[in-house]
């Protein structure tokens, strides 16, 4: 498994030693105390009665009351550490019937399942069951392992449409954003796309009252990879939902979360040059968007941003809000968080292991309280300023229901403000891919349902389009 270069590979070798081990038994065996499997056996014996009688009333009934993404628990993440490749085979054949018959509902003539009721079930069904976002973190130059990752769900055709990028991520996110999917190809290659983001300006500079780097160089850098797209016109042309969160660089702002419907004509190029501008690393930017004529002014010119993961290096909840998504798949590269991760482990129970849960927690609640009292009861404008990104930091999330993150640490801190070599990018993306084939079984079950109602409902409404 460590030598293998493809992910077909390496899932062979997986099954292999899930048999070996005998985990593979434990696949094949509906008993588990991690999931309601009694119920998950009946929803998909009665899935399959309906299906075979044609009984299409009440199979449409029962799909639109019994479709959740976590009926029974089965998105535990512990159902996912027994084997090295997949789950319970009940859960998957209970997730390939509900995708089975609704690309029946969506493909097949029906005399009571009109295309008007079918468009308006698929819709109805689809904005109650949720969908699936991608995540990117910050993490400036180790960031590029974030192209791996996409390389890895993309090959597999699991990619969400929905992904939000921060600082690194957001560089990530707004090219494979303005890219289709004839282009991604070259994009994932090591020399597809140009990673030279760094050039210092000194420790002088930096004591001047200037920024440790030109931002300059950062700003050529991602012109090269974006191109000159609004957040509207990428979704056009990739039909991609691109998300990159800013946050204020001045006291009375709120951080914000740009994409093609709240700020339609916001420049993604600049949006990720502010999103990437680390305080006293980068310059705050301003924004810059295409006015009617479609000339390039600029975008609330009284206003400053800087760093989006400050603020909100995943902004989960405002994701939710605005594209329906209740599933969240990260990929975490910052280097104050990725220590900290580990993989769920099943039965993790005793003294050991509860000790060090209320540890952890303690010392988290402490510092965000510390913080909290601080920024509240300090005098100085600057250092409040301060108090407050540190506690935003400190308020955050870092992980998602799904979380991918380095399996060993990607280098030293000497890295992550440096410019890669070609050999060091291809390292960058092997460990990415790598880190998520552990991952791609849970990913696909995970999205199993959604991706079914993206596909029909595109189908469906060009059926729609073309019926007078």
């Amino acid at each position: 498994m460590a030598h293998a270069t493809d992910y077909a590979t390496w899932r062979e070798v997986a099954r292999e030693h899930d048999r070996l081990s005998g985990a593979a038994d434990w696949r094949e065996r509906d008993e588990s105390p991690d999931y309601d499997y009694p119920l998950i056996r009946e929803r998909l014996n009665e899935l399959r009665a309906l299906r075979r009688h044609g009984d299409t009333a009440r199979l449409v009934y029962s799909l639109h009351e019994g479709l959740h993404g976590n009926l029974g628990n089965i998105a535990n993440p512990v159902l996912y550490s027994y084997c090295l490749f997949g789950t319970k085979r009940l859960l998957t054949e209970y997730l390939d019937e509900v995708a089975t018959t609704l690309d029946e509902l969506c493909d097949q003539d029906f005399p009571d399942f009109p295309l008007a009721a079918k468009l308006r079930f698929f819709e109805r069904t689809a904005q109650s069951f949720g969908r699936s976002a991608l995540m990117l973190s910050g993490g400036a130059t180790l960031g590029l392992f974030h192209s791996g990752v996409i390389k890895a769900l993309w090959t597999e055709g699991l990619l969400p449409r929905v992904i939000s990028g921060s600082s690194a991520g957001s560089i990530t996110a707004a090219t494979i954003g303005t890219h289709t999917d004839v282009e991604l190809t070259r994009v994932f290659s090591p020399d597809g796309f140009t990673a030279e983001a760094w050039r210092s300006l000194g420790f002088k500079s930096l004591l001047k009252g200037s920024t440790l780097m030109d931002s300059s160089q950062l700003e050529l850098c991602i012109e090269q990879n974006v191109g000159a797209f609004t957040f509207e016109e990428a979704f056009d042309r990739t039909g991609r939902i691109i998300n990159i969160p800013v946050s204020p660089s001045r006291a009375h702002q709120h951080s914000r979360l740009l994409n093609y419907l709240t700020a339609p004509n916001v420049m993604i190029r600049r949006a990720a040059l502010a999103s990437s501008a680390i305080p006293g690393v980068f310059p705050a930017v301003m924004l810059e968007a295409k006015d009617f004529n479609g000339a390039v002014v600029p975008y609330m010119p009284n206003d400053k941003w800087v760093d989006g993961s400050l603020n909100s290096d995943l902004p989960m909840l405002r994701v939710a809000r605005m594209h329906n998504v209740n599933h969240y798949i990260v990929s975490q590269t910052n280097p104050h968080i990725v220590p900290f991760l580990s993989e769920p482990k099943p039965h993790e129970k005793g003294l050991l292991s509860f000790t060090r849960d209320i540890v952890s927690s303690t010392v988290h609640l402490y510092v965000k309280h510390l913080l909290d009292v601080s920024r509240r009861n300090v005098d100085s404008h600057a250092l409040g300023l301060l108090l407050d990104k540190a506690y935003s930091v400190a308020n955050q999330n870092y992980s998602g229901d799904i979380t991918i993150f380095p399996p060993t640490w990607l280098g030293t801190l000497r890295d992550v403000f440096s410019n890669p070599t070609p050999e060091r990018i291809a390292e960058f993306i092997r460990t990415g891919e790598r880190a998520v084939w552990p991952k791609l079984e849970r990913i696909r079950n995970a999205t199993r349902i959604s991706r079914a109602f993206e596909r029909g409902l595109e189908r469906l409404r060009a059926r729609a389009a073309a019926t007078p």
